[in-house]
């Protein structure tokens, strides 16, 4: 097992070094054996006493140098100048199976330096939810934290009602975030921003560091990144929910799922969050939101751009200019794909007139674009497809027009492996909003693991249509209440 703790060479600013807060009772609720052999982990910690006294912070590891990250944030468009791991603790960097250094980090053990009189705690509901959720996001492709444990605190925690606690232990390519930028930038110490900076790019970025403006290019590199991830979780109908700028990676990759939740039935405005009253993270804003966030990276950067403000605001707006096309380059990569479509202007309006007439419909994100992909062999027969999505004659003419255009796109591709790659890009079965409720409520109202071990192992494998798996592919009963998320702070 091979540890590093790089972090704690930057600048004390940067950290608090902090212990984890013992608890009373601690066992096991989940272990990641396959990312724990992914990442070389001693066999002593997977699952064993020593593990769970380690992975509740009962015990220091002897590898473990504990700290508290310190970090900014922009939350709902306010700045909070001074943030931080009010809940986390980073134990150490481990380098895995693939010589690629990740972080290791305790979710809910206890309080920091950062926590603003809070307790440092996390309910086990929200525990409950992140293990299954980034497992789901990591097996359906997109860059994200994932879940190596979690565990029952046998101690309670008091939100608006007293609740079971539970810690969760969280692996990241790092946790640096646009408010980790933003913190250092604040207190206008520019040897520090320049040795985060420099941080990033050997980490994270390495390509970068010969070149002539690496700071200018890490702008860009950080751009590019949060293009692809987003257009990722727009082609999936991922809601994150909270992207304030101190839950946004410069890795780009998905972290902190708070108030997460996938869309059912398909509506651009769909918001889950309960304290999102204005819609700012929306579906639909998700990409504006993440220039937004990607502007204030490029105010932190400023001093590092150019020799004067003007001409660094100038370089700066060059680059944030760019990521409107990037981000339609990945979108449009993305849907085209999921109907097996060349990525050009007419097909972008064939996705579109789709994704109109689904929200118009009211028609489920994942079910719709799934059953297209199940019924193209049919719908290319002489019978056409056994059932349509829909009767409707806008539906009807745009589908032969779908039709049309994919025999003309792929002219050569047999019929089973154009099916095929339709169905790689689209998942038979997604952590639906109703499913995790009722895995929590089992949980932490009936201590019963039967229903999450079992979608646990379902979601190694979502692009699959097995009998086990077809449990969790049903939409919501219609008429349901609007789906409302929590935070879980």
């Amino acid at each position: 097992m091979q540890i590093e703790h790089s972090y704690s060479t930057l600048p004390a600013e940067f950290y608090s070094l902090c212990a984890a807060t013992p608890v009373a009772a601690p066992r096991w609720l989940a272990f990641n054996h396959e990312l724990a052999a992914e990442l070389g982990l001693d066999a002593a910690l997977c699952e064993t006493d020593q593990g769970l006294a380690i992975f509740s912070g009962n015990q220091q590891a002897p590898w473990s140098k504990p700290l508290a990250q310190a970090y900014s944030g922009h939350q709902f468009g306010q700045l909070s100048p001074r943030l931080g791991d009010g809940r986390a603790l980073l134990l150490a960097e481990i380098i895995d199976q693939q010589n690629q250094k990740r972080d290791i980090q305790l979710k809910g053990a206890g309080p920091t330096p950062y926590s603003r009189r809070g307790d440092g705690r996390s309910a086990l509901g929200p525990v409950v939810r992140e293990y299954l959720v980034s497992e789901a996001m990591h097996a359906l492709g997109v860059p994200s934290s994932r879940a190596l444990a979690a565990v029952y605190t046998g101690e309670p925690v008091y939100r608006d009602q007293r609740l079971p606690g539970g810690i969760l232990t969280r692996v990241a390519a790092s946790h640096i975030r646009i408010g980790t930028f933003q913190y250092v930038a604040m207190l206008q110490d520019v040897p520090a921003l320049k040795q985060l900076a420099d941080y990033v790019i050997h980490r994270h970025y390495p390509q970068l560091q010969h070149q002539a403006e690496p700071y200018l290019a890490l702008l860009r590199a950080v751009c590019q990144a949060q293009a692809k991830l987003v257009a990722h979780w727009m082609s999936l109908g991922f809601v994150h929910g909270v992207m304030n700028t101190d839950n946004m990676t410069i890795s780009g990759e998905t972290i902190d799922y708070g108030p997460c939740a996938f869309i059912d039935s398909y509506d651009p405005h769909t918001v889950f969050s309960s304290i999102d009253h204005q819609g700012r993270y929306a579906y639909k804003n998700q990409p504006a939101i993440t220039q937004w966030n990607l502007a204030r990276l490029a105010e932190a950067l400023l001093p590092l751009l150019a020799p004067d403000e003007p001409s660094a605001i100038a370089v700066a707006t060059e680059v944030l200019n760019e990521f409107p096309a990037l981000y339609q380059q990945q979108w449009q990569q993305r849907f085209c794909a999921k109907l097996a479509l060349t990525p050009n202007a007419a097909n972008v309006v064939l996705v579109q007139e789709l994704l109109d007439f689904m929200a118009q419909e009211q028609l489920d994100f994942t079910l719709t674009f799934r059953q297209l992909s199940d019924s193209l062999i049919g719908a290319l027969s002489p019978e056409g497809p056994a059932a349509a999505i829909s009767n409707t004659a806008p539906y009807l003419q745009w589908h032969q027009r779908w039709l049309q255009q994919l025999q003309q796109d792929n002219p050569n591709r047999d019929l089973s492996a154009l099916q095929a790659q339709m169905h790689s890009q689209n998942p038979f079965f997604i952590p639906r909003n109703h499913q995790i409720e009722q895995i929590i409520t089992q949980v932490v109202q009936q201590d019963d693991l039967s229903l999450f071990q079992q979608f646990a192992k379902a979601l190694k494998s979502p692009f699959s249509a097995t009998a086990s798996n077809a449990i969790f592919a049903k939409a919501p009963p219609a008429g349901g209440p609007h789906y409302r998320t929590f935070c879980g702070t």
